[in-house]
């Protein structure tokens, strides 16, 4: 079972040190500590930030301002797509 305030505080410690505002997801792969591999994971569910862009991306609108609605964003995107 996936611990979802795990996964959120992961998305947010990963993307927090992008440079806001962020227009495209390319802005946040600087910020990420393995770049495009790196993998978030919590109970069953296994992703790495490609993966992330490409599944649950759907619900993202950039620009983004601030780390917490971009986190709210992906979190609601993967809920939809059945990931969470």
């Amino acid at each position: 079972m996936v611990d979802k305030e795990d996964l959120r505080q992961q998305f947010t410690e990963a993307f927090e040190g992008a440079d806001f505002p962020v227009n495209s997801p390319m802005d946040l792969v600087p910020a990420l500590p393995n770049g495009p591999g790196t993998t978030f994971e919590s109970g069953d569910f296994s992703m790495t930030a490609m993966e992330l862009n490409t599944k649950g991306g759907g619900s993202q609108e950039f620009p983004y301002d601030n780390v917490d609605d971009l986190v709210d964003d992906i979190m609601d995107g993967l809920e939809e797509q059945g990931y969470l």
